[in-house]
């Protein structure tokens, strides 16, 4: 169990990169409500200010920043971070949640592939870089959660960089939180989000309206937060259509690839499809 009583409380502070839309944005409004300052990084002038109004709508505009930022420059987000510091002093949650998808294949143009990376994986990473040492050196209990993906376990045909992206992400969280854990005196921990299917501005082909297999983000966010309560590090989500054992079976039938010396991606391999189907059926 982790006590969030110390971390998520007034007074603390929040960092949500993406924090403009989706899912970073009901994080930033959930921080709020518990009576954090909230700094919200995103790109487009408009669309900060929007999100600072509806954040600041719950704490105060003095407890909420908004930053034009592009996460996949470093500098920008060591800039950021001497920002925050300015203003409020330690930061206590950093979520690097900022991310994008344009389509892309093995042999697309290098600008899909260049962003995408900058942004899902690089963003993350410069993230963590540019803001976790001085979450260390305060000494007071910490979070650090970044956004990943179940395509980046599974990793599905279609769109590799966002994959390759995601994947990156998870071996990246994973080694964090294995150095934060054997930090001597730290009290930072690393979390792996692994949204389920929601309802974002990534999500396409609905019209403007949520499908009834989608999960809202803010739903997203609440069973962030009870996964957090429970100490969890992969905070491994459901939605309204793929229950928890569902993405297990998935999620082993992958790594079986390996093990049982299959083709890659067997689960879309006609030769494997039956089995798949009987596995996921727990046959």
């Amino acid at each position: 169990m982790t006590d969030l009583t110390n971390i998520i409380k007034p007074s603390n502070v929040a960092v949500i990169t993406g924090g403009a839309s989706g899912i970073g944005l009901a994080a930033a409004k959930h921080f709020a409500s518990k009576g954090m300052n909230v700094v919200i990084a995103d790109l487009g002038a408009d669309r900060l200010a929007a999100a600072a109004k509806a954040v600041a709508a719950g704490s105060g505009d003095d407890r909420v920043l908004a930053v034009e930022t592009d996460v996949s420059d470093k500098a920008a987000l060591q800039t950021l971070e001497r920002q925050v510091v300015e203003r409020f002093g330690k930061v206590h949650v950093l979520m690097n949640n900022a991310g994008i998808g344009p389509e892309t294949s093995i042999f697309s143009d290098d600008s899909g592939w260049d962003a995408i990376l900058g942004v899902n994986l690089m963003g993350v990473v410069n993230g963590t870089r540019a803001f976790g040492p001085n979450m260390l050196a305060h000494g007071e209990p910490g979070l650090i959660i970044n956004t990943g993906s179940k395509q980046g376990i599974t990793t599905p045909p279609g769109n590799p960089a966002y994959n390759v992206s995601k994947a990156g992400v998870k071996v990246f969280t994973e080694a964090l939180e294995h150095e934060l854990r054997n930090t001597e005196g730290g009290k930072l921990s690393a979390h792996l989000l692994i949204p389920g299917f929601v309802f974002t501005g990534l999500s396409k082909g609905f019209g403007g309206e949520k499908p009834a297999a989608a999960w809202t983000a803010e739903q997203t966010v609440d069973f962030m937060i009870e996964s957090l309560e429970k100490g969890d590090f992969y905070i491994l989500c459901p939605d309204n259509d793929v229950a928890r054992p569902v993405d297990e079976r998935r999620m082993a039938w992958a790594v079986g690839d390996i093990i049982e010396n299959r083709p890659p991606l067997s689960r879309w391999h006609p030769d494997y499809a039956d089995r798949f189907k009987a596995f996921l059926e727990g046959k």
